[in-house]
């Protein structure tokens, strides 16, 4: 059984941290469901193992619950690490710390894999543990925290989104978490405020 994602689920952030802090409503639970959604749309896992990873909720919900707490823990850092470095402010350590948890107990290694048609980099842990699914995140947050003052994190203009994203464009003036989305939206609702006020002056 593979797990097909969600509608919601929108990869805008540019880096895989800020993908999966943007998963999880600043004051939501996230689900075990929706974990196994993320870890597959961003081909952590393949669909295959998405279906082994929905039964073990069944088989070993111990495992999966004490998994679904350390990836609750480490989004909600990563929402309080990525908004003070909006903001300029100090990362302070508690932040850090369930990103560094999960890069210690996911020792391991990058190892060629036949793919599809070709060769991949896949991560093998050195230990069996479910931590490694979120190995590649801690990564991910990590190099953004490491940035400081320079990463190029953004926050959608759109105050009804607050989705963050990272800015790699040359001019460094991207406003939206995704220009078909919330830059239209944007854009539709200027152009029917300017007919409204083009309207009533003439009338």
């Amino acid at each position: 059984m593979s797990l097909s994602p969600e509608p919601a689920l929108r990869f805008v952030g540019g880096r895989l941290a800020l993908d999966f802090a943007n998963m999880v409503p600043a004051r939501g639970e996230l689900s075990w469901d929706q974990l196994i959604a993320f870890l597959q749309s961003a081909h952590i896992i393949t669909a295959e193992r998405g279906g082994e990873l929905l039964a073990l909720s069944r088989s070993d919900p111990q495992s999966a619950e004490s998994l679904l707490r350390k990836a609750q823990r480490l989004a909600s850092a990563l929402r309080m690490a990525f908004e003070a470095l909006l903001h300029r402010h100090r990362i302070v350590s508690e932040w850090v710390a369930p990103v560094n948890e999960i890069l210690r107990v996911t020792e391991g290694h990058d190892e060629l894999v036949p793919g599809d048609r070709d060769w991949k980099i896949e991560f093998v842990a050195r230990e069996g543990g479910l931590e490694w699914l979120l190995a590649a995140v801690a990564r991910s947050a990590a190099e953004m925290i490491a940035e400081g003052p320079r990463a190029r994190l953004g926050l959608c203009a759109n105050p009804r989104c607050g989705l963050f994203f990272y800015d790699a464009s040359r001019t460094r003036r991207r406003r939206w978490c995704s220009m078909t989305v919330c830059g239209n939206r944007s854009k539709v609702a200027a152009f029917a405020r300017r007919q409204a006020s083009t309207h009533r002056a003439k009338s």
